[in-house]
């Protein structure tokens, strides 16, 4: 029984924490337009 209510308060607080982040909304800024490039470094 005690499990059962540890799962559920888990649950819950999953739950809050998901509504208040898409509540909030995605932050404001941009990305950058430039690609980011990355190399290989030559074998020798």
């Amino acid at each position: 029984m005690r499990a059962l209510i540890a799962a559920a308060t888990g649950l819950a607080v999953a739950l809050v924490l998901v509504l208040t982040l898409t509540a909030l909304g995605t932050p404001t800024g941009k990305t950058s337009p430039k690609p980011l490039l990355t190399t290989v470094p030559a074998h020798p």
